[in-house]
């Protein structure tokens, strides 16, 4: 029986090097002294159309912003914060004014039933501390209510709550 072939070359690469991430028009130019030399299927790109230091917020391919808004931008307060726990409760009181912030509409939205402040911050992906001066902020304005959890101290005894349920059962 035959030794099997070696497999072919792989075709020459033409695109970045391996270590390269981004777009091509990322890649640097060749500086020349004469005339444009693009290559055939490319555009040249206008230094103006290259992207700016300026925070677009648009998300890229894998749906995360390119330039996100920074934390103290979104909480822009920085004075008190109210005493909130992670499993202090919160729920809406009111509708979103116009003026609110996008975070602050959808914790008005999230918060029609009562929710922990650890889940308001799951499902804003925000870190805790950044709901909790956003929170914060929609108290004072009185748009949420928020409430200590229930304690479990608090809950009768689980053997009187049998003793009640045997004492119902032999009436």
């Amino acid at each position: 029986m035959p030794a099997p072939s070696p497999p072919p070359d792989p075709p020459p690469r033409t695109g970045p090097p391996a270590g390269r991430t981004g777009p091509p028009s990322a890649a640097p130019a060749p500086q020349s002294a004469g005339p444009s030399t693009a290559q055939p299927g490319t555009q040249p790109v206008a230094p103006s159309a290259a992207p700016s230091g300026a925070s677009s917020g648009t998300p890229d391919k894998d749906g995360e912003n390119k330039n996100p808004e920074r934390f103290y931008v979104i909480s822009e307060a920085d004075g008190e914060r109210a005493p909130l726990d992670l499993v202090t409760l919160v729920v809406a009181r009111a509708q979103a004014p116009s003026s609110a912030s996008p975070e602050q509409s959808a914790v008005l939205r999230m918060c029609g039933a009562p929710l922990s402040v650890a889940e308001v911050s799951a499902y804003l992906s925000l870190p805790f501390s950044v709901v909790t001066v956003l929170l914060t902020e929609m108290l004072a304005a009185e748009l949420v209510q928020a409430r200590a959890p229930i304690v479990r101290q608090n809950l009768p005894d689980r053997s009187l709550l049998e003793a009640v349920m045997h004492g119902l059962q032999r009436l």
